[in-house]
């Protein structure tokens, strides 16, 4: 905590540690020097990172920023209440601050004359949960979380020099450039603010760099750490596939716009799961088993591709308002069934192709994405645009009536209007062109090219698609995310593709993976409820049969028929009484109350599944096959 710091600060004046509310602070221009980053990870084992930085100034008043909008979650999750110790010298000498009475990302400073640079020392408090990025055995570190600059200048005009300490005989990587290591500490080459943050770096004690389809030009890499060295040895069907996914994406984006890329890869139990993009690498969390094992290997066969295709997606091309000169200005998330929903579409498609799914999973992950929507009449309200446009206030929000609610449906949502541009672009043309074609040129526009931004609006998509055939695409895209229900659209659209949507009794091993992964008793399309494994509702689907018999979220099942809860148990009742005149009886304790709610259930289990509806193209088969031999 720099406690001489802290013995210092408290001699001041209090007068200096305020700064008066009444001046207005100049419009600062970009430091003339880089600022200098050194981020100490030698603590993360206690999860603690130190910070400290030296910042070129000129005397008069100072605001620095800390992240507040981070590019890729779509909302305000810089975590400020997680950064602490927060000390400032100039010249060896404490300098008061004051944070901002309204923006709480805010520091204001009064820079003395006579003083050219300032250092500053602080700490980020790492979570001690499953949020958490540090362990006694790997970190990653999201740079956003350990660095402040001054306020009101594009993060892309300020240099910084940054540099990293690990502990001893751990190893890292990540997207930046290396200059320069001297024993643990590592220092990168100057770059901009705007580009350290979207460059994450993982380290750990087991700690691999494996090059990728390296007959590929730019280079690619799979940087992984583990709580464990046999996790952090991939399997190699894995890395068959991933460099497979490298292959695949050449002549479907025909471009790449970035100098490499690095997948970074956490596999630990201790540690967040994660899925978060950047231009020139992605962050990716999974379980320390979530490639060794088979069935977590197909829950999250999908990870790698959609945040690679997030550099094509979301990150070169990014919808214009979303984009934004710092990280204090809000973003903008209409076009996210665009930025997440086409993304989802042809991560799904690259796992397919690259081999990570097989066709079959493929389609079960399909299946489970139609079902959730056919299962929402929340569309009935709330529209496809309506769930982009209010993302920062739903993003990460309780699963309770999310069926009513609605969640991050942009993404699912926005997979299917975009496989069903993909079946009529191909039935318009014959099966001539495709959407692959349109990727090359919405994606793939300007070619080659380093990271950077190239905005969009509505219009270009539309202009866009028009290039590829000629057809009426915005009203095509306005009647599909301006909608409302009861039903999905784009579920109809499933039988332009060659298949339909149906229920069965059979579980797929697609969903049988997800629930394991998630801890979930999935009863959601047959009652109408979904409930963790101690019984505990998550979820109730309105006008199903358990919220007709007064099921909710929060409620706890505690018996079934007179057994103790369990997922089989529950299971094994809904299967009994299909067909027959008996009940599913439940005891529930709602409070402190016990009660027994009979449901008059008898369908038996019902699935998600695709079947193939004879005498239409087969157009989803041809979707999925690899474009490389």
């Amino acid at each position: 905590m720099h406690l001489r710091c802290a013995l210092a600060l408290l001699a001041l004046p209090l007068a200096a540690l305020a700064a008066d509310k009444k001046t207005v602070a100049k419009t600062p221009e970009a430091p003339s020097a880089p600022i200098r980053l050194s981020v100490d990870l030698t603590d993360s084992y206690r999860h603690l990172v130190h910070g400290t930085e030296i910042i070129p100034v000129v005397a008069g008043q100072l605001t620095l920023e800390y992240p507040e909008w981070i590019p890729g979650t779509h909302m305000p999750a810089g975590p400020i209440a997680q950064f602490a110790g927060i000390f400032f010298t100039a010249n060896g000498k404490p300098l008061g601050w004051r944070r901002d009475d309204v923006d709480m990302y805010a520091f204001h400073l009064e820079i003395p004359a006579g003083v050219s640079e300032i250092e500053a020392k602080f700490d980020y408090l790492d979570s001690t949960d499953q949020r958490s990025f540090t362990s006694n055995n790997l970190a990653v570190l999201e740079w956003n979380s350990a660095v402040l600059y001054p306020a009101k200048i594009p993060v892309a005009k300020i240099k910084v020099t940054p540099s990293i300490t690990l502990p001893a005989g751990w190893h890292g990587g990540g997207a930046l450039v290396p200059t320069n290591t001297n024993g643990n500490t590592t220092t990168f080459e100057t770059t901009d603010v705007e580009t350290l943050v979207d460059s994450p770096y993982i380290a750990g004690k087991y700690f691999h760099e494996i090059a990728l389809a390296p007959e590929c030009t730019p280079k690619h890499f799979l940087d992984v750490a583990a709580d464990t060295e046999e996790a952090a040895n991939l399997p190699k069907a894995t890395i068959e596939a991933a460099s497979k996914l490298v292959r695949e994406t050449r002549p479907l984006y025909k471009s790449s716009h970035y100098r490499d890329y690095h997948f970074v890869l956490s596999l630990s139990d201790k540690i967040r799961g994660e899925g978060l993009e950047h231009h020139q690498s992605s962050d990716n969390g999974v379980e320390l088993d979530g490639y060794s094992s088979p069935a977590m290997a197909v829950s999250n066969a999908d990870l790698l591709p959609h945040e690679f295709t997030h550099s094509w997606n979301g990150k070169y091309r990014r919808p214009a308002r979303l984009y934004q000169p710092d990280y204090a200005t809000p973003q903008q998330g209409d076009l996210l069934w665009v930025y997440e929903g086409m993304t989802q579409y042809w991560g799904n498609v690259l796992s397919a192709r690259a081999g990570f799914w097989t066709a079959e999973n493929y389609r079960d992950a399909l299946a489970s994405s139609a079902a959730s929507l056919d299962t929402r009449p929340g569309r009935l309200w709330r529209n496809a645009e309506d769930t982009a446009i209010a993302a920062q206030s739903i993003r990460g929000g309780s699963q309770a009536w999310v069926s009513w609610r609605r969640s991050q449906d942009y993404y699912q949502e926005g997979e299917l209007i975009w496989l069903d541009a993909d079946t009529t672009i191909r039935k318009l043309t014959n099966d001539q062109k495709s959407l692959n074609d349109f990727a090359a040129l919405f994606l793939g526009a300007g070619g080659d090219t380093p990271a950077k931004v190239l905005p969009y609006e509505f219009d270009e998509l539309v202009k866009d698609l028009n290039q590829v055939v000629a057809y009426d695409w915005a009203k095509f895209l306005k009647d599909r995310i301006l909608s409302h229900g009861p039903g999905d659209p784009s579920i109809e659209g499933l039988a332009q593709a060659g298949y339909t949507l149906v229920y069965t009794d059979t579980m797929s091993s697609y969903q049988r993976s997800g629930l394991a992964r998630r801890g979930t008793v999935d009863a959601l399309y047959s009652l109408g409820f979904r409930a963790n494994r101690e019984g505990v509702i998550s979820d109730v689907y309105m006008d199903s049969v358990a919220y007709k018999a007064g099921l909710g979220p929060g409620i706890k099942i505690v018996g079934v028929n007179s057994t103790a809860f369990s997922g089989d148990a529950l299971y094994g009742a809904i299967k009994a009484a299909k067909g027959t005149d008996k009940t599913i009886d439940l005891l529930v304790a709602i409070g402190n109350d016990l009660k027994t709610i009979s449901l008059n259930y008898h369908d038996g289990e019902k699935y998600p599944h695709l079947v193939r509806a004879e005498g239409s193209p087969a157009y989803l088969d041809e979707i999925i096959k690899p474009m490389v031999n």
